[in-house]
């Protein structure tokens, strides 16, 4: 049994017991959230749900935790003109242990 969730502009495929990194939510740690976002699940039978089978559905997820993601270097440069930029990014995001399903 899995679903397909939409948050923070992104889809991601869960199943109960995943730990997924979400964009950051402004959540405490250790609190319950419903993500109402779905797009496609399937049931216990194993058959697909879409639409509007899912109107009333939802996922629970529990924050693990907020953190910030691995530091990523963006390198410019122009040869023969001494340009060189070299700016790093950091990623915040939400850990989320994703529960039951409600569908």
């Amino acid at each position: 049994m899995y679903a397909v969730i939409s948050t923070g502009g992104k889809q991601y495929r869960v199943a109960p017991g995943d730990r997924v990194r979400v964009d950051t939510l402004p959540v405490e740690v250790g609190a319950e959230i419903e993500l109402s976002g779905l797009i496609a699940a399937t049931d216990a039978d194993g058959r697909m749900l879409t639409g509007n089978d899912l109107s009333n559905s939802k996922v629970l997820a529990t924050v693990s935790g907020h953190d910030r993601g691995e530091k990523v270097l963006v390198f410019k440069m122009k040869r023969k003109k001494q340009y060189r930029r070299l700016k790093g990014h950091r990623q915040n995001y939400t850990e989320l242990t994703i529960g039951d399903f409600r569908l």
